[in-house]
């Protein structure tokens, strides 16, 4: 071999021992695992605001936004779309690849040697080693540890000589291959990560109460069409107690499809909408103004009778069963009162709704004030009605993350594919058994040798129970002497 094709092979003997390396999968592994971590942490594929939060809690007003900025041209705002992420779960692929591939020779060696009788010097030198003597014939003890052998789950040959008898069996050698099965499994899931980063489609929705769409729109601004629309039928929240902190949100959707309602369901936070491989995750909600809002009434005359209304700010209607009629003045999305009991509106968000209603009998005002969606103290009318603000339509949008992913059920094959690996892997053992008799006068030797590559404290008991009935027949003829 000339220097040249030496050096040709010392390279390539170097590069493969570097992939097929266990040191490299534990970096590789632990790496994209920190990375995984950290990408839960920064929001993946977010509007830029929230992730400058984060950074202003973690660096500071000063570092946050140099800190985004860097981050943002490193590819951390969508990790999991950039190349150095791509290049590890490749690396990481590529490694496992080589390892199984190294490591095949031996495990196929062990698994392929058939099973021979071991020689009578070679028991007691095994993981379990057993010795014990019974009375009676070869014959009848041969049946007897037939019995235990298969009660074990062996099917054993049978090796006859001049002494004796020995029986010998193994089983599961094959499970040495689950490894490769885990494997295959993480490699399976990796492909199908890859598929639905370079094939699927993360972003987002912003559907106005009562409006229909089929565009959503990436992290970078790219407008996405559907095949289909979502119309926002209804968007609810409800807060704890009496505080502005948000106990559930969700919303009330219809998907449409040339022209006809497919199907009407709600989401809310964990739980989507699943629809022709797209999946609709209700992630935020905000005000758009009440230009186009409609406000729900309920109306309970004195007689009991109920009725709903809706109107506009500004529109009046009448108070059944009542010469009263009651005009919308205004509307708040979040009414308080300051120290000097002056309403205010704290926040554009619908955290308090509340109405100003003025009711009027013929042309004089009788009385006014506010109604609140959230207080049913402030319902009741001075005259023995009530007037209940049930919703506000319109007044708020949905905000909902949209994902496709076509790699799904290829991480899915995988992960069902890693379960039975890791099954095999860790509770089943490969098993070996040597059972030798030794025919003397008017009894029979019987030496237990046995190996298990996992589990052998299971597989010792399991021994002793199934050869129990010899070992107690031993007990009970010693008693008897």
């Amino acid at each position: 071999m000339t220097d040249k094709a030496k050096d040709k092979t010392s390279v390539v003997n170097a590069i493969w021992r570097f992939f097929s390396s266990v040191r490299l999968a534990v970096v590789l592994i632990a790496l994209i695992g920190l990375l995984s971590i950290l990408g839960t942490v920064i929001e993946q594929n977010a509007e830029p605001e929230k992730n400058v939060r984060l950074f202003k809690k973690i660096f500071g007003e000063g570092l946050a936004s140099t800190v985004y900025r860097i981050s943002e041209s490193l590819g951390f705002m969508d990790m999991y779309s950039s190349w150095w992420f791509l290049m590890l779960l490749a690396l990481l692929a590529v490694n496992l690849i080589v390892c199984s591939i190294d490591r095949l020779p031996g495990i196929r060696r062990i698994v392929s040697r058939p099973m021979e009788p071991l020689k009578e010097e070679g028991f007691g030198h095994h993981g379990i080693n057993k010795e014990f003597t019974c009375k009676g014939s070869i014959n009848d003890v041969r049946v007897k540890v037939a019995t235990a052998l298969k009660q074990l789950g062996f099917k054993p040959d049978e090796f006859i000589f001049e002494r004796g008898v020995q029986y010998y069996a193994q089983k599961w050698q094959h499970v040495r291959y689950a490894v490769y099965v885990i494997h295959l499994s993480i490699i399976v899931i990796l492909v199908g990560a890859v598929v639905g980063i370079q094939f699927g489609f993360r972003g987002f929705m912003k559907i106005d109460e009562g409006q229909t769409t089929d565009k959503a729109f990436s992290r970078k601004g790219e407008e996405y069409h559907l095949d289909f629309s979502i119309k926002c039928d209804d968007f609810t929240i409800e807060f704890y107690g009496d505080t502005d902190t948000p106990k559930t949100y969700r919303s009330w959707l219809t998907v449409i499809e040339s022209g006809q309602e497919k199907l009407k369901t709600f989401i809310e936070v964990n739980h989507p909408l699943s629809y022709k491989g797209y999946t609709f995750y209700q992630s935020s909600y905000g005000p758009i103004g009440e230009e186009n809002g409609v406000l729900v009434f309920r109306v309970k005359s004195k007689d009991g009778k109920s009725e709903m209304i809706f109107k506009k700010v500004g529109d009046a209607f009448k108070i059944p069963g009542s010469t009263l009629e009651a005009r919308i003045m205004a509307f708040s999305p979040a009414l308080g009162f300051n120290k000097d009991e002056k309403p205010y509106t704290y926040t554009e968000m619908l955290n308090n709704p509340a109405v100003y209603v003025l009711f009027r009998e013929g042309r004089n005002d009788k009385y006014g004030g506010w109604i609140f969606k959230r207080y049913p103290k402030s319902w009741d009318i001075p005259d023995g009605s009530k007037l209940e603000l049930v919703d506000n339509w319109g007044y708020q949008y949905t905000g909902i993350q949209v994902r496709k992913d076509p790699g799904v059920w290829i991480v899915y094959l995988g992960c069902i594919c890693m379960t039975l690996g890791l099954y095999f892997a860790f509770f089943i053992s490969h098993k070996k058994i040597w059972v030798l008799l030794v025919s003397g006068k008017g009894k029979v030797d019987i030496k237990i040798a046995a190996y298990a590559h996992k589990h052998k404290g299971t597989f010792d008991t399991n021994i002793d129970k199934a050869f129990g009935p010899l070992r107690d027949q031993v007990a009970a003829d010693k008693k008897g002497d």
